[in-house]
């Protein structure tokens, strides 16, 4: 007769075994998909439209029509602009404002809003814009809602596509508000996006339009997954025999399993620890249920730095011409953003980036050289004192005295300098700037603010919590740490054979999960 203890602990033991095997049934086929979309996205990601890329394309700022002074031309908008630049869209000046989320594009030359393109006038862009590639462009289609390209850009809605007729089979997307071409796509770059990072993230249209479903999705199945991982792991190391009390066949075994299943037992028992790890981690990446603030300065931070809203008032059409006048002795302007540091506008100017040769540089030194400002000319003009000439940055002395003015309530207690990336503030693709200035105060949430000189400007908040998440996330999901992330191949062997284990782990139980569903379907028909 059974006791109550020993019925306890079968159930224990069915409920383990029952949860893991009917969750790997279920998931299988996702994580051979899974892992062999990791492999894919360490070389080819979703396609995008670099801010260098676009510069490079665009045409050379011409003020020489500009008869409306940004201050005028912001009246438009109907609410303080978060955000203004100025550039060029074909032979005509520009100014482009984000107010409230919203974009507006209003002539220099004449002060009229843009309120659409044409086909034919995006067909132009996109030709002038890649005019080496554009053999025959056409125009596709009218995008109000975004397709599988442009999720990240709802923001520029509505777009026009244009496909510019050349062998890599090249697609420009044009925003209709602005005139600014936002992304651009190829054949190869949409393929491999398709092998890699949209089964990856599950980042199909459909699912991904309802971004908060999609989350919640991710959320579920990544909890799912986790559980799978962790019960394989407890039923796993159970039945592990280290003294080979098993006999199959005859022949002794530490496992009591045979064919696919044994192989799956071993590979779990190796890999199992990481592929948990890697669903723990993709489950962060969702920020569940709010549990981190995240790296991204708060708004009261940022204004703090700018020294209050932008002053639009004195973006005259006198002073323009003044700052430009500056720039032009000493720079080929593409673009300018207007930035405030301290409660004064000015005016930053972009030239063309200049090309790198990664070859002439190793391992993170070439990412330091890149991030350091050397690939992109910019210089900045005081709006309000033009006469002051350019600088390269902002001093040193006024980046300290802006961090202290960024939490004005904790004291400061550190400030250093970095001419290299820390183990929180980093870029594999070295697009973040250099150098920075990293403070760190002495608040209840031990809170550190990076400072960009360049455009005098928060460029990322640590907070405690938020630097956990950074190794649970960043650390566990694509082991960044920093004894291994600028070390390829090194880094790139360990992730690919890691990645295939868990592919064994996974591929090994196909086979037999079809085997028992087919067993549970002759069943079912009998009794039906």
């Amino acid at each position: 007769m059974r006791t109550a203890d020993s019925l306890l602990f079968l159930d224990w033991r069915r409920a383990v075994i029952y949860t893991h095997r009917w969750l790997g049934i279920v998931g299988c086929v996702f994580f051979v998909v899974w892992f062999a979309s990791g492999i894919v996205m360490m070389y080819a990601r979703m396609p995008e439209l670099t801010s260098a890329d676009r510069l490079v394309r665009s045409r050379p700022l011409d003020v020489s029509t500009l008869r409306v002074g940004l201050a005028e031309a912001a009246l438009a908008t109907r609410r303080a602009p978060d955000r203004v630049s100025i550039g060029m869209l074909r032979d005509r000046p520009v100014y482009r404002f984000v107010a409230g989320g919203k974009r507006t594009a209003i002539f220099g030359d004449t002060g009229e809003t843009l309120e659409s393109l044409s086909p034919d006038q995006a067909v132009g862009i996109a030709r002038e814009f890649a005019s080496e590639q554009a053999s025959a462009p056409w125009y596709v289609e009218h995008l109000t809602e975004p397709d599988q390209w442009t999720l990240q850009n709802r923001a520029s809605l509505p777009l026009h596509r244009v496909a510019l007729g050349d062998r890599a089979d090249t697609e420009v997307y044009i925003s209709d508000r602005t005139g600014e071409p936002i992304m651009k796509t190829t054949r190869s770059e949409r393929r491999w996006a398709y092998a890699g990072a949209i089964p990856h993230w599950i980042y199909f249209t459909p699912l991904r339009r309802h971004a908060s479903w999609w989350a919640q999705m991710i959320i579920w199945l990544s909890i799912a997954g986790c559980v799978m991982c962790l019960s394989g792991l407890v039923w796993g190391v159970w039945r592990y025999s280290p003294i080979a009390r098993y006999r199959l066949k005859r022949v002794q075994s530490h496992s009591p399993y045979a064919g696919m299943m044994k192989w799956h037992h071993y590979a779990g028992l190796l890999f199992g620890l990481t592929t948990f790890t890697w669903i723990f981690s993709g489950l962060l990446s969702m920020d569940p249920w709010d549990w981190s603030p995240g790296n991204s300065p708060t708004r009261a931070q940022r204004e703090a730095v700018a020294g209050g809203p932008l002053r639009v008032d004195l973006l005259t059409l006198d002073r323009l011409r003044a700052g430009f006048h500056v720039f032009s002795s000493s720079l080929a302007v593409k673009e300018v953003e207007v930035v405030q540091f301290r409660g004064d506008p000015y005016l930053l100017a972009y030239g063309p980036p200049a090309p790198v040769d990664d070859r002439q540089l190793a391992g993170s030194d070439a990412a330091v050289f890149r991030a350091s400002g050397s690939t992109t000319d910019h210089l900045i003009v005081s709006v309000a004192a033009p006469e002051r000439g350019a600088l390269r940055r902002f001093e040193d002395q006024a980046m300290v005295a802006a961090a202290s003015a960024a939490m004005p309530h904790a004291a400061v207690r550190e400030a250093i300098w970095l001419d290299r990336y820390d183990s929180y503030y980093y870029d594999r693709d070295a697009r973040l700037p250099l150098p920075v200035l990293r403070v760190r105060y002495g608040d209840a949430a031990d809170t550190s603010l990076y400072f960009d000189p360049d455009r005098g400007v928060v460029v990322q908040k640590e907070e405690r919590v938020s630097r956990t998440e950074r190794w649970l996330y960043h650390g566990l999901h694509s082991l960044d740490f920093p004894f291994l992330y600028y070390h390829r191949p090194t880094w790139d062997i360990i992730v690919i054979a890691l990645s295939i284990g868990g592919i064994a782990s996974t591929v090994t139980t196909v086979f037999p999960a079809v085997r028992r569903l087919r067993r549970h379907w002759r069943r079912i028909r009998r009794l039906t």
